[in-house]
């Protein structure tokens, strides 16, 4: 009986998903992403600066998977321009991270000025 179910869902759910990308709007995925600014951010709830770092990961991807041949130096430009804000935007919105080996020097240099 699960053998039926699976070998029915599956296709099922293949040609959901399927049919979702041929819906898209493939306008809205080459627009550039709205970035919000610092004072929005201050706002952001946790789960809205997950959702916004995962529309920048998906952002991304399609910028990179893109077939920049085709385009201008203008666009090529334009592209760079939005992945360097985007990357500027991330960190602002997931904060900084300190590595292992960073806090203790940080550590040591305190000891030993003190």
């Amino acid at each position: 009986m699960k053998i039926r179910k699976i070998i029915f869902y599956l296709p099922v759910l293949l040609l959901f998903f399927s049919l979702r990308g041929l819906c898209a709007d493939p306008a809205a995925a080459s627009a550039p992403l709205a970035l919000p600014s610092k004072e929005v951010l201050a706002t952001m709830t946790k789960e809205q600066k997950e959702e916004l770092v995962q529309e920048m990961k998906a952002r991304t991807e399609y910028i990179r998977s893109m077939d920049k041949s085709q385009l201008t130096k203008e666009d090529r430009k334009a592209l760079r321009a939005e992945l360097k804000a985007m990357k500027h935007e991330s960190k602002a919105v997931t904060g900084i991270y300190i590595s292992v080996g960073a806090l203790i020097i940080i550590i040591l240099l305190l000891i030993i000025i003190i």
